[in-house]
């Protein structure tokens, strides 16, 4: 079985502008009431149109009164030096009381910066302790990221029914490359883990393929084919 796919992504690159795309409602804290909420969609509004000054300024205020999306935003603001000189100190502070208060993607990047070294030291184990606090809330890149490190024993130790399990967690909410792994594990089977079991390949795979994997379509058509094949009896 190759190794998985990671979805490794930039965190300080264009992070931002996607951020209050991604969290799921339901995995975090209740929110505060507007003003903060106003603010900080004024503020999105006002970084999408370069206005940096005015959207730092709008995520500052809507952050410090409790506001999960602001405090991540504003910490990025500071860590890129956007409408301010760059403050990364300050930025990990906001970064923190995003994670703690429920906000997943800062619990995700939290693992990032621990896995690569920056801004804090590099501790792996630190990094799956936030991937899995992420990926608990149902955060899918932390699935991922979890899994593929269960698989291949980086942090932890080696345990491939943990990383099916991440695996299959994700797959269910949508990930194509989780996908095509829940898939091969099916195919070949793991003992102590899954049963092998083609016809759940064949549905693992074409979920993948229906997401534009081209490996996936062609798992799937070999399968297909050795089907036809066996009940041919050649």
């Amino acid at each position: 079985m190759s190794k998985a796919r990671s979805p490794h992504a930039a965190v300080l690159a264009g992070i931002l502008c996607c951020a209050w795309l991604c969290l799921p409602p339901a995995a975090a804290a209740p929110q505060p009431p507007a003003p903060a909420q106003t603010q900080t969609r004024d503020a999105v509004a006002a970084y999408e149109s370069g206005r940096f000054d005015e959207a730092l300024q709008g995520f500052s205020s809507a952050a410090r009164q409790g506001n999960r999306l602001a405090q991540f935003n504003y910490a990025m603001m500071l860590l890129r030096g956007e409408g301010t000189a760059a403050r990364p100190q300050e930025a990990l502070v906001w970064l923190r009381r995003a994670a703690d208060n429920g906000m997943t993607h800062a619990q995700y990047t939290w693992g990032d910066l621990y896995e690569r070294g920056q801004l804090v030291p590099k501790s792996l184990e630190e990094a799956n302790r936030w991937y899995e606090r992420a990926a608990q809330g149902g955060h899918v890149q932390a699935q991922m990221e979890l899994a593929t490190n269960y698989f291949t024993g980086r942090g932890v130790p080696r345990d491939y029914a943990q990383a099916f399990a991440w695996y299959r967690r994700a797959a269910s909410a949508g990930d194509g490359g989780a996908q095509y792994i829940v898939g091969s594990f099916y195919e070949h089977g793991e003992p102590g883990v899954v049963d092998r079991d083609i016809e759940q390949a064949k549905i693992w795979y074409a979920r993948s393929a229906a997401r534009g994997d081209p490996g996936a379509l062609a798992k799937l058509r070999s399968l297909l084919e050795e089907t036809v094949k066996g009940r041919a009896g050649m």
